[in-house]
């Protein structure tokens, strides 16, 4: 029976990575002989340790197509199909979904996690969701009607860092390193359009609102070191003595101090490179290194102020010299040698300034890449659990149903913890269409701020349409030409001045077609918000609320995403564990003598990565939300 269900299923896996590259070598070794594999990322090389189906010689090439070509090697009679897409693609609709039997996610993200489970929903398909981080990992099954969809419980919100404490008032590391990343590196080497809350204003140009020149746009007649100084000590030196003369925000705080290039480097900067070694060659542009160019080596030595600050240095000179046709269009990557160095140093040199301790490369890398290094095994042992639900789900066998966490520690003797999956939750808005309700103020909020940061940010839709009664405000993907303008028109207009305006007690419609899902959304008037806990100044109730992360007092590891003007800096996003009974679900903490308890004390949640395949959503707290067993 489970033979022959294997040989006749059609399989879908999304992601070829950590997860995606074991669990295909399974399914192929378990007889399925029809899978196919969406993945829109390429190998990178720190991808190899750990995801056996590539070697140094993919690197740049499609991860489907290179898991596709290694598995047929020892498979070649089964047929496997590589889409180097993304998921979310138009071409993945609601019909694509339904020629399967069976949805396997290794996915590295929550966003691309949900459209797929919305895409199941509607094409009435299985979905079996995966995840793992360190020796940490889960697998749960999702089948419409029968158990909770994926969203019926809360998902940890990405912990944010308000933009007032990144810019002015820093007193973790992983500041620092938020503030460099995603503010300095992206003002000198990203996108000079993007909003930026880094101050461009010099002291030149303090005493003037007229002709203010952007300090960090490099005159013609401005070499390189002069240009680098010139940055250096305005970040450095002029913005904090800057932020030094309000007195009320040092009352109760320590005061930073100013830092300046001639003071840490007065003997080097008298002659331009000074100490550079300019016989290092580099082989391409992602060798370039500014360690290597100064004769340092070992990346988990912590550098003093003064290596910092030629590393900061030496590392801008070589993007504009190396690598000038690629600045203005560059974002951090972890795997990009010299914006790792630049972004370290950058941070280090902030963090002298705040009194801050300094970190080494090595450790500095792992914050800004929010790495959670992998663990092949737990890799292993996950893609195994996803092909035993898969039989079973192929099989309709209900009753075996199980959502199964791995343990760091046994617990009651058990590394593997396996649970019943639990009924729909009936609040769900995603599965029960629930109405929302969102508080906003509608005489300054503009469509384009409920379209980004709700329907986007936390509803999850690519291509919204919204509907106030049978009026359509917005539409978004291929529309017509006359329309185009009008819907632009309406994004930059205040919702109560919406040609069908939407005041309090307005109950729009918000429907993504590619994912067949829609909801309601009832509007609330509010006035007033608190821009430190509220900073979008909206607040979505009514829907499965994401779970606050509380920082990490130790080191905290920053987002991997970018900064926006007026809102809160994104961080790492941490989960709890729970362990459940069939009867009732409980946190780990909750459990006696459960792994981990002592450590647990000190640090209550889980840190979870937004890595290439490795992102684990472990459910939260379900106090109040009653669960029973599936018949």
């Amino acid at each position: 029976m489970a033979s022959e269900a294997i040989k006749g299923a059609k399989v879908l896996m999304v992601g070829a990575g950590g997860i995606g590259c074991e669990l295909l070598k399974t399914l192929a070794l378990s007889g399925f002989r029809d899978i196919h594999i969406i993945d829109m990322d390429t190998i990178e090389v720190s991808n190899l340790n750990r995801q056996f189906l590539f070697r140094q010689s993919h690197v740049g090439q499609s991860k489907a197509k290179v898991a596709r070509d290694a598995v047929l090697k020892f498979r070649p009679h089964i047929n496997i199909k590589p889409y180097h897409a993304n998921v979310k693609d138009p071409e993945f609709n609601v019909d694509f979904f339904k020629q399967f039997n069976v949805v396997l996610n290794g996915l590295d993200n929550l966003d691309a996690r949900r459209h797929v489970n919305r895409l199941c929903l509607a094409a009435d398909v299985p979905l079996v969701e995966s995840g793992t981080t360190g020796f940490l990992g889960q697998v749960t099954v999702h089948v419409k009607g029968k158990t909770e969809c994926y969203e019926c419980q809360p998902k940890p919100a990405p912990k944010t860092y308000p933009v007032c404490t990144i810019t002015s008032t820093p007193s973790k590391f992983v500041h620092c390193i938020v503030w460099a990343k995603d503010l300095l590196f992206a003002k000198l080497f990203g996108d000079k359009n993007q909003d930026n809350d880094l101050n461009v204003r010099s002291s030149d140009a303090a005493s003037s609102s007229e002709n203010v020149e952007d300090v960090f746009v490099r005159r013609n007649d401005e070499d390189i070191e002069q240009y680098g100084k010139k940055i250096f000590d305005h970040v450095f030196g002029y913005n904090i003595e800057l932020a030094l003369s309000n007195e009320e925000t040092w009352k109760n705080r320590n005061r930073p101090k100013p830092i300046y290039s001639k003071d840490i480097l007065s003997d080097e900067l008298a002659q331009p490179n000074g100490n550079v070694d300019k016989k290092c060659a580099f082989d391409d542009e992602f060798s370039v290194s500014a360690m290597a160019s100064l004769g340092m080596k070992n990346p988990q030595d912590i550098w003093s102020l003064k290596e910092n600050s030629r590393i900061f240095l030496e590392a801008l000179r070589l993007f504009f010299t190396h690598r000038g046709k690629d600045v203005g269009n560059l974002t951090f990557d972890k795997d990009d040698q010299l914006a790792v160095e630049f972004v370290t140093a950058a941070a280090n040199i902030r963090a002298a300034s705040f009194g801050i301790p300094p970190y080494s490369l090595f450790e500095a890398k792992g914050i800004a890449g929010n790495i959670v290094h992998a663990v092949a095994t737990t890799n292993a042992v996950i893609a195994g659990l996803i092909v035993i639900e898969t039989i079973k789900v192929l099989q309709n066998d209900i009753k075996s149903y199980r959502m199964t966490y791995c343990l760091e520690h046994p617990s009651r003797k058990m590394l593997l913890m396996p649970v019943e999956p639990f009924e729909p939750n009936k609040s769900c808005y995603v599965c029960s269409e629930t109405p929302l309700s969102l508080e906003i103020n509608t005489k300054r909020a503009k469509l384009k701020d409920f379209v980004e940061k709700i329907v986007k940010a936390k509803l999850g839709m690519n291509l919204p349409l919204i509907m106030n009664s049978s009026n359509l405000l917005y539409e978004a993907g291929d529309v017509e030409d006359d329309m185009v303008a009008i819907y632009s028109a309406n994004l930059e207009k205040v919702l109560a001045e919406l040609p069908s305006p939407v005041t309090g007690g307005t109950m729009l419609t918000v429907e993504d077609m590619q994912q067949e899902f829609v909801c309601n959304v009832n509007i609330k008037h509010r006035e007033e918000f608190d821009e430190e806990k509220e900073p979008d100044s909206m607040v979505l109730s009514g829907w499965t609320q994401h779970v606050s992360a509380p920082e990490n007092k130790d080191k905290p590891a920053a987002n991997n995403g970018a900064s926006t003007s007026g809102a809160s800096v994104p961080a790492a996003e941490s989960d709890e564990i729970s362990i459940v009974s069939p009867t009732k679900k409980r946190k780990l903490t909750d459990v006696p003598n459960a792994p981990g308890n002592e450590a647990r004390n000190h640090q209550d949640e889980l840190q979870v990565i937004d890595d290439e395949d490795d992102l684990v959503m472990l459910e939260g707290n379900m106090e109040g939300f009653k669960k029973r067993k599936l018949s």
